[in-house]
């Protein structure tokens, strides 16, 4: 009977030995799918085109153009740097970082909740649950440095869970690192930092004497080691900010109240994510690590909501998107919560493999229905123009300028305060490499002006080159491009080359040709 309850015992324990990486494995592995699926099919857009500008500069070009623009990227950028010289710059090469970031960000939700909780039932639907909400699959499928943000911070929050739990200087190292990489790929990041105190307040709580005086200065030690690394990055970023961040108006309330809806990028998978969360909070178990949850959750977006109201406004969706890893976590618990509640109402002459199965059964129901809620949502991020709302058509424009190009052709494109839209760049990527139409109307490139946008020729007449024929890509649907220009362009181009010959309105742009007819007059 010994024997025969050693060999039953045996398989049971490979089995629990197996489930161990499940936990983690099967969210990063799920997420890794929904991320890769239709990769390349919607179009580059503005911010995705100035990435890719960025990060494929020679190294001494990039690190010079940092110093004028966009260092809060600019980790991000020296990283994709080096992924580009290894994988191409194809639409899928360029996104495939974010997949893989978004992947790590999973299997990290999913530890956090099962270390929390105390249940691989909880760290799995919590990664799953991660896996579906719209707005991550939406960056996971960005060349973009918000996945990887995403990740740092979600590895980060476990990090710090193993270094309260054994405060060694090891475990420490983690986490700095982690927070460091967020730090620098986005400066918004930081604000993690007072959501994470929530996961370490119960600590210092039950610390006394010289073990809580010790944990404080390892604390200090490793938060100024953060405030060393990330420095440059913020002395710079504050310097670029308002030229980065001037379009954002200062958040209202109403915005606070409603955030979940952007931040989820659908208010019925919020809702789900609620339910699930309030579960958490209120049945029995774990209640205390699902508040603590909730706070690192709720404390980042608060911080940053209070913090726009300065000078700079950083309270957009895409810059609090690592808050949903410990959202996805709550929510996680809520399911293993129940799980819990199930099995532990178990009737008599129920074996617990019935229980058991009922629990998981049941929470398996509720994963699916958190999916099917997310699936018309997640449709939408994956067509063509889903990326800009279908308004920067550089696929499109690209396509027409390569079926009626000839050799001199030229290309005039939104400049000067209008050079955020990145058309030119845009349009650029798209275009076979045996097209090359000559840029009108810039007086230095991008890449000597040591910024993302060319500088503007101050006497346009004297920059519309030796062409006979120019492509003009503007703003808008409009029946007369050259009214879209400013004056001296226009006047420039109808001397030159005259009224356009093709107009066509593309949904966000227009595009045409001009090639000399009427010319002067």
């Amino acid at each position: 009977m010994a024997s025969g309850d050693r060999w039953d015992r045996g398989p049971v324990r490979l089995a629990r030995k197996a489930a161990g990486p499940v936990v983690w494995l099967a969210p990063a592995l799920v997420m890794l799918a929904v991320g890769a699926y239709r990769l390349g099919t919607p179009a580059l857009w503005r911010d995705e085109v100035a990435s890719w500008v960025s990060a494929t500069r020679p190294i001494g070009d990039l690190l010079r153009m940092l110093q004028h623009v966009d260092a809060s990227n600019g980790a991000y950028y020296v990283l994709l740097h080096g992924w580009t010289a290894l994988f191409g710059d194809s639409e899928i090469a360029l996104r495939l970082p974010s997949v893989l970031a978004m992947a790590g960000a999973a299997a990290f939700t999913a530890l956090t909740a099962e270390r929390l909780f105390g249940g691989r039932v909880a760290g799995v639907c919590a990664g799953l649950l991660f896996a579906m909400v719209p707005l991550v699959s939406r960056y996971a499928q960005e060349a973009r440095s918000y996945a990887l943000v995403t990740c740092a911070v979600a590895a980060a929050t476990w990090f710090l869970l193993r270094a309260m739990e054994r405060p060694v200087l090891r475990r420490w190292v983690p986490y700095a690192l982690a927070m460091a990489v967020a730090g620098a790929a986005h400066l918004v990041s930081l604000s993690a930092l007072a959501g994470q105190a929530a996961l370490v307040a119960p600590y210092l709580w039950r610390a006394t004497g010289t073990a809580r005086w010790r944990l404080l200065a390892r604390l200090a030690l490793v938060l100024a080691a953060l405030g060393a690394a990330v420095l440059p990055v913020a002395l710079l970023g504050r310097e670029q900010s308002e030229r980065q961040l001037g379009w954002l108006g200062r958040p209202t309330l109403d915005q606070l109240w409603h955030f979940g809806e952007p931040l989820f990028g659908s208010a019925r998978v919020f809702h789900v994510f609620l339910v699930l969360s309030a579960m958490a909070l209120v049945l029995p178990g774990r209640r205390g690590p699902a508040l603590r949850l909730l706070l690192l959750a709720v404390l980042p977006v608060l911080a940053v909501w209070g913090f726009s109201f300065g000078p700079t406004s950083y309270f957009l969706d895409r810059y609090l998107l690592f808050t949903v890893p410990a959202w996805a976590a709550l929510a996680g618990c809520g399911i293993g919560a129940g799980y819990a509640a199930v099995t532990a109402a178990a009737r008599p002459g129920r074996t617990p493999p019935e229980v058991r199965a009922a629990g998981l059964l049941l929470a398996v129901g509720v994963v699916a229905v958190a999916g099917v809620t997310a699936l018309p949502t997640q449709s939408l991020v994956r067509y063509a123009g889903s990326h800009a709302q279908s308004k920067e058509p550089y696929r499109e424009v690209a396509r027409l300028i390569a079926a009626g190009y000839r050799p001199g052709d030229g290309l005039a494109v939104p400049l000067g305060n209008q050079a955020w839209s990145m058309v030119g760049p845009g349009v650029s990527y798209y275009l076979p490499s045996g097209v090359r139409p000559y840029p009108l109307f810039e007086e230095t490139d991008a890449v000597r002006a040591e910024d993302l946008f060319p500088v503007p020729c101050p006497r346009p007449a004297e920059c519309t080159g030796q062409g006979g024929r120019v492509w003009l890509v503007v703003l808008g649907n409009t029946p007369d491009p050259l009214t879209a220009l400013p004056p001296a362009q226009a006047d420039a181009l109808r001397a030159r080359f005259g009224t356009p010959r093709q107009v066509t309105p593309l949904g966000g742009m227009t595009l045409s040709l001009l090639d000399g007819t009427g010319a002067g007059r």
